[in-house]
């Protein structure tokens, strides 16, 4: 278990051309009343003013940053991981931004429960903190969210690998999956009262279409070997839903 005060975490954020809110989530996090961790941004390669935004608070509590165009977010994002040194490893996308007591929740849950992951109460249209990993086995959408929300020990990447580059989009699914499936780690979820953060609901997994993300989820089962008929199952229900949705819509 981890003694009072000892453990470390390691937040990364990652970003590309994004000035406008880059600045809201840099002071999110370096104004937390916990302040035993180590703040990491991988910039792609910023042309619109972002870098410079970033550099101001070079010397303010940013511990590393890392400037260079990369293959994808999930390639980042594993970068990140890589170079980090914490215990507990928390992903803040530059859309989002913590409250300032979610370090110090966060904390509190590791301490006293001794977890291996985390999810916290995170406000998109409304709070979400609800956590059901066993319906992972035909909906993804069973956590409050990955940014912000998502606190994990470093050792469970170790253990299942980081994010999967090759899917161009529901990278996170597929490490979600194989760790709910999984059942040796402990974990917990935050009450709604004691809000992490707030996630921006027109962010880049926002605007991703219906038919794009059922065609990676699907990708993500099928990788993750689940029955082949089941996910032909899944994806036909999930069709005939949206269809039905629009015609009583237009009705």
């Amino acid at each position: 278990m981890f003694k009072k005060k000892k453990f470390l975490f390691s937040i990364i954020t990652v970003v590309l051309n994004n000035k406008k809110t880059i600045k809201r989530c840099i002071q999110s996090v370096l104004s937390q009343k916990f302040k035993n961790f180590e703040y990491i941004i991988i910039d792609g390669g910023s042309k619109d003013g972002t870098l410079e935004i970033i550099k101001e608070y070079k010397n303010k509590g940013i511990n590393k940053i890392i400037s260079k165009k990369d293959k994808s977010m999930w390639s980042a994002m594993n970068k990140g991981i890589k170079i980090s040194n914490g215990d507990i490893i928390c992903m803040l996308n530059s859309d989002d931004y913590f409250t300032e007591n979610a370090l110090a929740i966060v904390a509190k849950y590791f301490r006293k429960y001794d977890l291996d992951y985390f999810f916290g109460a995170v406000k998109k249209r409304k709070v979400f903190h609800h956590f059901n990993p066993e319906y992972i086995d035909y909906k993804f959408n069973c956590y409050p969210s990955h940014s912000i929300s998502f606190f994990v020990k470093k050792k469970i990447h170790k253990d299942l690998g980081n994010y999967d580059e090759s899917l161009k989009y529901c990278a996170d699914y597929s490490f979600f999956f194989k760790l709910f499936k999984s059942k040796k780690y402990r974990y917990k979820n935050g009450k709604k009262s004691e809000l992490i953060g707030y996630f921006n609901t027109k962010g880049l997994s926002s605007r991703i279409g219906f038919f794009k993300t059922l065609y990676y989820e699907s990708v993500v089962r099928f990788r993750n070997n689940q029955n082949p008929l089941f996910i032909f199952f899944l994806l036909l229900i999930k069709i005939l839903n949206k269809l039905r949705n629009k015609l009583f819509y237009f009705r």
